[in-house]
């Protein structure tokens, strides 16, 4: 019974991600999710208590699906690769893009008003990265999870504001200077 109910939370979910794509969030309803994935709204709503809830868990699936939780990087430059690859993954996302052209208050709100479940679960995912390349000797001593948080806001603004600085940066660029960024917020000094 646990594999039909997760096939359909995976069927729902990819209807409503196709559906957010073609309409954005905001033109999107449990309806049209309903239509697409084959369920009725009622099965819907025996999993998500309503489409906010539904939506934060797509974009939760997309964004930490990108995130390396249990591999540990060797050294500092394979963990700066492993982080600037993941951030490239999110920014990648077509979801990524749909959202900020259409629902850029929804973008705003986990920017500046809260933090969301995917933010959490990448706040964990960096602090073990951080934890890992401390006890290995590469990642500066200190607290782990005000660093990893400071790594969470620069890779966050970096996918979220990438359009912003394409003028200047193209996609090789903008993953050289993320890399330095991160690689200066961990390196061991002096």
């Amino acid at each position: 019974m646990e594999n039909a109910e997760s096939d359909t939370a995976t069927a729902i979910l990819d209807a409503a991600l196709a559906e957010t794509l073609e309409h954005g969030i905001r033109r999107t309803s449990i309806s049209d999710i309903a239509r697409r994935s084959g369920v009725s709204r009622q099965t819907i709503y025996r999993y998500w208590p309503d489409a906010q809830a539904l939506f934060a868990s797509l974009v939760t699936r997309e964004v930490v699906a990108q995130v390396p939780a249990h591999t540990h990087a060797p050294d500092l430059e394979g963990l700066v690769a492993m982080l600037v690859d993941a951030a490239d993954r999110v920014r990648a996302l077509p979801i990524v893009d749909r959202l900020r052209d259409t629902d850029p208050e929804l973008f705003a709100r986990y920017i500046l008003e809260r933090l969301g479940t995917s933010q959490r679960l990448v706040h964990a995912a960096l602090a073990a990265h951080v934890r890992s390349g401390q006890e290995a000797g590469f990642v500066r001593p200190g607290p782990v999870g005000p660093r990893a948080a400071m790594l969470l806001l620069v890779l966050q603004a970096s996918v979220q504001s990438a359009p912003l600085v394409e003028e200047w940066m193209d996609a090789d660029g903008w993953r050289i200077e993320l890399a330095a960024a991160v690689r200066g917020l961990l390196e061991v000094r002096g």
